[in-house]
């Protein structure tokens, strides 16, 4: 059953400048939302270069800003290389401050970075809490290693700022697997808004089927958005180039923000070897997922959720700079025996991954480590949204699912 609501919205602001962690959140969030609750309309403001490559539930939206992308040593630059930096940010602020006039939400949920891409959204949660609208912070279950969230965010005064603007902090991860700010002097009143919602179950889409499903004993080798993921793929080719007897079928993808010349070079290596087949993206990344007897992945958060979800036996190579966040998660996943890991050296010697590799498809599941998962965080928000909306006048009523 679905419950029916009087015309009532929510804007979500995800700033997506590499890779496509924040946009598949929020489009996982918004499509949950719709499901439960007919009446209620989702606009997704995204800087995301291929919001447009994903496809939407009706009465979820995307508005497209201007891109930025993020550089290796942590450094911004426009998309456009004609646009001067600071005017590719008005720009987006001024986008994103006009969409909440319109729109007018109820409420706004934010991912990750609490006043936006260099602050870009501040001016907007200004004006929508005079609006009274709930404004929503959206954190995955670690940030980054405390000493660099913590230096990041006193330089921006971040905390007072998450204190005056918030309503809630919605936690994506279980309350015993990480706290995003251990580590950070943080005050009760913030403390406070904390919600732990639990991991994002993830599902696959009963009307779409990706071009790419297969039926034979594959496993997954995914590194997200792509674009620091191409040493990951080499060490595993190298794997297969190295050890004859590692005949277990391979599907790489390499991911849509992968360099050219790195994608080229490694289309190129993948061709050569039997076992491996090598696309460059899937919309549909659940559906590979679900159907692999094992996964490798670097194990950013939506992998992570969708190796949980999928209970697939999982072989992490965290990337461990500039942020430290895949690192960390690794390390607790592995603590807790919900999966394998290697570090970037390790993974770079061809025998170490080939091993790897063997052992891969005959690893438990996550579900037979003895760890309890909480995969519950879309049904958490979906209560928690709908006691939002009930208690501001939006009237809710029992409806049969469409």
């Amino acid at each position: 059953m679905a419950r029916r609501l009087e015309d009532a919205r929510i804007l979500m602001y995800s700033h997506d400048t590499f890779g496509l962690g924040h946009l598949r959140r929020c489009r996982a969030i918004a499509h949950a939302l719709v499901e439960d609750y007919r009446g209620l309309s989702i606009l997704i403001v995204s800087g995301a270069t291929i919001a447009g490559a994903f496809d939407y539930r009706a009465r979820v939206d995307f508005v497209k800003i201007p891109s930025v992308i993020k550089l290796r040593n942590g450094e911004y630059t426009s998309m456009a290389s004609h646009i001067d930096l600071q005017e590719t940010l008005k720009m987006r602020e001024s986008i994103i401050r006009h969409t909440a006039e319109t729109f007018q939400p109820d409420v706004f949920i934010v991912d990750k970075e609490p006043m936006g891409l260099k602050g870009e959204v501040e001016d907007t949660l200004a004006y929508l809490k005079a609006q009274g609208a709930t404004l929503v912070l959206g954190l995955r279950e670690i940030m980054d290693a405390p000493h660099l969230l913590d230096a990041e965010w006193k330089k921006n005064g971040i905390m007072q700022k998450i204190d005056q603007y918030y309503d809630s902090i919605w936690v994506y991860g279980p309350p015993d697997f990480y706290d995003p700010l251990v580590g950070l002097d943080v005050p009760v009143s913030v403390r406070r808004k904390m919600d732990f919602v639990g991991f994002l179950q993830r599902s696959v889409s009963t009307s779409k089927t990706s071009i790419n499903a297969r039926n034979d004993n594959y496993i997954l080798v995914t590194t997200g958005g792509g674009g620091d993921g191409a040493d990951l793929v080499e060490d595993v080719m190298n794997a297969y180039e190295h050890d004859a007897s590692l005949q277990q079928r391979a599907l790489v993808v390499l991911g849509p923000y992968m360099p050219a010349a790195e994608r080229a070079k490694l289309v190129q290596k993948g061709a050569k070897i039997p076992y491996v087949e090598v696309i460059e993206f899937d919309n549909h990344m659940e559906e590979l997922v679900a159907g692999a007897v094992g996964v490798v992945a670097m194990g950013g958060y939506n992998t992570y959720c969708e190796i949980l979800s999928f209970d697939k036996p999982a072989l992490i190579v965290p990337r461990i700079k500039p942020r430290e966040e895949q690192l960390l998660r690794a390390q607790r996943a592995s603590e807790l025996g919900l999966v394998d890991v290697l570090l970037p050296e390790q993974s770079a010697d061809p025998a170490v991954m080939a091993a790897a590799l063997k052992r891969l498809p005959q690893r438990l599941p996550p579900s037979q480590s003895g760890c309890t998962l909480q995969l519950d965080g879309l049904n958490h928000i979906s209560q928690t949204v709908g006691h939002w909306l009930d208690s501001r006048g939006r009237h809710l009523s029992i409806v049969s699912a469409e």
